[in-house]
């Protein structure tokens, strides 16, 4: 029998890419998996916002890795946690916050390359570090997503972009990163080109406004999740049911 994380693994294919519906706590993850979902993921934003933190590593990481227990035990699914940039610079110390989401049962985790409360990215030397640091930390098996941020802190979409978005994706493959996820990549001409060039499935987000999965799945995607969007949708819901309750509609 594959374990969880052979299983989690093994769901990344280019051209028909595992979605994952993103979570924040136990009971919505088991209203995913109703649903059903492959594979269950949080995300750190409807994490944050959900517990009354916020995003950019406000939660408490015993709370991450606390939440990530209770998820893993409410569900059969693999389970992959948004452990945002590792809540530590220090490759070593990255390293061994990334074993104790494992130890919490995570099959896998995104880990980012922006400046948590600073500026724009970490250099793409001190990334792969990390990377490599996590990867020994936690051993061939765990699914390391690679997240690079690139398209976040821009609004120029062209060529020269995705000449520093391949560059990161093959320097996170050397380093034993197991995906690539770009936030906000949606030119399918331009996931073509990262697919052929970078050797990792690659992961797209969808937000509103984005092309269809079935375009993205054509041009080679193997992971389309849903980021901070599930959550944002079901409060917006969830205010109008209370305004027609109350009255105030």
């Amino acid at each position: 029998m594959a374990s969880k994380f052979e299983t989690f693994a093994s769901l990344h294919v280019p051209g028909k890419p595992v979605i994952l519906y993103n979570i924040w706590d136990p009971g919505s993850a088991v209203a995913v998996a109703a649903a059903g979902a492959r594979a269950i993921a949080t995300g750190s934003h409807p994490v944050g916002d959900a517990a009354g933190f916020g995003d950019g590593q406000k939660v408490p990481m015993d709370f991450v890795t606390d939440n990530a227990k209770r998820i893993v035990g409410a569900v059969d699914l693999p389970v992959t946690v948004d452990f945002e940039s590792a809540y530590s610079v220090d490759p070593g110390e990255g390293g061994a916050n990334v074993a104790r989401l494992k130890a919490a049962g995570a099959v896998g985790c995104n880990f980012e390359d922006q400046v948590i409360g600073g500026e724009g990215l970490h250099p793409l030397d001190l990334q792969a570090k990390r990377i490599r640091a996590i990867r020994k930390a936690v051993g061939d098996d765990f699914f390391i997503n690679a997240r690079t941020d690139l398209f976040l802190k821009t609004q120029t979409f062209d060529d020269a972009l995705i000449d520093q978005v391949v560059e990161r994706g093959k320097a996170f493959a050397d380093s034993g990163a197991s995906g690539f996820f770009v936030p906000r990549l949606s030119d399918s001409k331009q996931i073509e080109r990262v697919v052929r060039e970078v050797p990792l499935p690659l992961n797209l987000i969808a937000f509103p406004g984005a092309p269809p999965n079935r375009e993205w799945a054509d041009a080679g995607a193997a992971r389309i999740s849903y980021g901070p969007f599930p959550h944002r949708e079901l409060m917006a819901k969830l205010t109008d049911m209370a305004r027609e309750a109350i009255g105030t509609a």
